[in-house]
């Protein structure tokens, strides 16, 4: 009955927040504990969700980011779209990784010969993101962390990608708070600033797992996003260029790289011939949500596709989210049918 309770509670709360005219298309997949930047994934048959966990902070919030202090992981699942949600508790804490400072942000996972894997950005004890790596024999863990992070790795969001071939690739970067411009120059520099409007954005990153899922295989590489004339997206056109939250779909033999543009809250997708890119810019998968981030993942669950977002429908909070599903549609062309999360 409890539960039963705060249920109602929090969507008469949420009501009260949107107001009788603004009506979500999805409802909270959990009410219970705060979730955000939902990485989806099928594996044996059933659908895992790999969230970050919003708490109360009372850190001071700024431009990178310092309200969102979480400190451990918790791993969702469900038999089927619709179905009921299982929360697996704590997969992964903060005390339990060494090289960890502060700040569990969107992770990643992936599954291969037995053994699961969830990526995650942190701040190092300097204070700087790095990508660390967390193993276990079960989707929902708990994990064990390894001791030190992906040597080569920085800044925020991976998202981890397996292709046809059985080939992984990391994809991963966030600027402002996610500090992407700070390794301008291939070094960290405490003082980097962001490119100026008319030259090109700065592009996401790409890098090859090893064969071991514990390292890069290669350089990180950087992923163009180019308008249809072929030039890169420049940093002043903020409605269509990358500044968080990499995922790649493949789609009829196509790939598909969608990212948060940030301050203009839009996921935009691009497509491509390789992992590697270039991608060509081709529209909006996702309009603003309420609240200011706006993060997702696109997974196909049995011949259908979904997308997995998050707003601050139980809370009015930016810091304070919870995830959601909604179905995901390609049109004859290929392209994306754009999706509005309210009514």
């Amino acid at each position: 009955m409890k539960k039963q309770f705060l249920t109602a509670f929090f969507l008469a709360t949420s009501m009260a927040v949107f107001g009788q005219s603004k009506k979500p298309i999805s409802q909270p997949l959990v009410s219970h504990i705060f979730t955000a930047d939902p990485s989806a994934h099928v594996f044996n048959g059933k659908i895992y969700i790999y969230p970050s966990h919003d708490i109360e902070s009372d850190t001071k919030r700024n431009d990178d980011g310092g309200s969102f202090d979480m400190k451990d992981y918790r791993i969702l699942s469900m038999d089927k779209i619709g179905g009921k949600v299982t929360d697996h508790g704590v997969a992964l804490d903060i005390k339990d990784i060494p090289w960890v400072g502060r700040q569990l942000w969107a992770p990643d996972a992936a599954f291969k010969n037995g053994t699961y894997y969830l990526y995650f950005p942190a701040k190092d004890k300097d204070d700087i993101f790095r990508m660390g790596v967390a193993t276990s024999k079960s989707p929902v863990g708990p994990f064990k962390a390894e001791p030190a992070p992906i040597k080569g790795s920085f800044s925020i969001d991976p998202c981890v990608f397996k292709d046809t071939d059985g080939s992984f690739y990391m994809y991963f970067g966030g600027i402002w708070g996610g500090q992407l411009q700070r390794w301008k120059t291939g070094t960290y520099e405490q003082n980097g600033k962001l490119q100026e409007d008319n030259q090109p954005a700065l592009a996401p990153k790409i890098a090859k797992l090893s064969k071991d899922m514990l390292s890069f295989s290669e350089e990180a590489k950087d992923v163009k996003i180019l308008d249809k004339n072929g030039i890169e997206l420049l940093a002043g056109d903020n409605n269509k260029r990358f500044f968080e939250a990499s995922w790649l779909h493949k789609y009829k033999g196509k790939y598909y790289f969608s990212y948060s543009t940030g301050d203009t809250h839009l996921i935009a997708y691009a497509t491509g011939d390789n992992p590697y890119g270039p991608f060509t810019y081709q529209g909006v998968v996702l309009n603003p949500v309420d609240g200011w981030t706006n993060h997702h993942s696109i997974v196909e669950v049995k011949g259908k596709w979904y997308l997995f977002y998050h707003d601050v429908q139980l809370s009015g909070k930016t810091h304070l989210r919870n995830v959601k599903v909604t179905e995901l549609k390609h049109n004859p062309d290929g392209s994306i049918h754009t999706i509005t999360a309210y009514k």
